[in-house]
């Protein structure tokens, strides 16, 4: 086994529905926050994390997520002959080397579990990240970086958690938490998307996932859990007892994009860290202090 986490799954392949009729030829991975896509945020934060590898788990109409991370020579080529070297300067970002990228298409949406089994072969029998491209943090360290210093600490399976408002537990992953620090909290158990009433905890997992190769090994059965797919929870509260099972409290603010509302409110928040949009957008929406980082 690898002794530092060298590739990531995209799971890519969702439809978007919740963002019709936008996403009916666009990917939602593709929407733009401020004047970069969700998909873009993700690959840097996993660049900054030391990731090597970029896998992405893609589905039919998910196109233009290969075609962001090529060379577009035709535009390129045009940019260079009109002396746009601040454009040609923001496409560089967009290009990952040579070999550095799979694309792997997952042909019909059993779920987050399944997705993430699509990439056993290339991940092979090493630790590797999850990033699920909606959910955005916002701070100077990005939140992969920030766990990977906690498998390095502890090794294992890590979830990034958060607190989330009691009647929103069953949207999410829930963790049973034993030991904790107020930083890392040992997980002692998982349920996905748990009644309120009955949840172990309001501590959520949030997009962000650190785990060993073992997972791929109850992820074989394809066994469907809530909501008929197969959840990627059921497979890692399996691993609890076999590896060291941990969870992360980051630092930064956390936007779920996959949310209208969230959505909205991460354009406004990153569009703040902008000296170039930030006094035309003040003129526009008087009160932006809440945004301000």
């Amino acid at each position: 086994m690898t002794s530092r986490i060298r590739k990531v799954v995209f799971p890519v392949a969702g439809l978007g529905s919740r963002f019709l009729p936008a996403t009916k030829s666009i990917p939602k991975e593709m929407l733009p926050v401020v004047d970069r896509p969700l998909i873009d945020y993700a690959v840097e934060e996993a660049r900054n994390a030391g990731i090597e590898h970029f896998v992405f788990i893609t589905g039919r109409g998910k196109g233009a997520i290969e075609d962001y991370f090529d060379h577009a020579f035709e535009l390129e080529t045009t940019l260079g002959e009109r002396s746009k070297e601040w454009a040609l300067k923001a496409l560089s970002s967009t290009q990952l080397d040579h070999g550095s990228a799979s694309f792997v298409r997952q042909q019909q949406p059993l779920g987050l579990g399944h997705a993430v089994w699509c990439a056993r072969d290339i991940i092979g029998h090493e630790a590797f990240a999850v990033i699920l491209p909606d959910e955005l943090v916002l701070h100077e360290r990005g939140c992969l970086a920030q766990m990977v210093d906690a498998w390095n600490q502890k090794g294992g399976n890590i979830v990034a958690v958060a607190e989330v408002p009691e009647p929103r537990v069953n949207q999410y992953g829930i963790v049973a938490p034993a030991a904790d620090d107020g930083r890392i909290v040992e997980v002692k158990g998982l349920v996905e998307k748990p009644d309120p009433a009955t949840a172990p905890s309001n501590l959520a997992m949030t997009g962000r996932y650190i785990l060993c190769p073992e997972i791929f090994k109850h992820l074989q059965n394809q066994r469907k859990g809530a909501g008929g797919e197969i959840q990627l929870t059921d497979a890692m509260a399996a691993t609890l007892g076999d590896v060291p099972f941990h969870g992360v409290r980051f630092d930064g603010q956390r936007f779920d994009c996959g949310d209208k509302a969230g959505y909205l409110a991460a354009n406004i928040a990153y569009a703040m860290r902008r000296d170039d949009i930030t006094p035309r957008l003040a003129e526009l929406i008087p009160d932006l202090r809440t945004y301000k980082p």
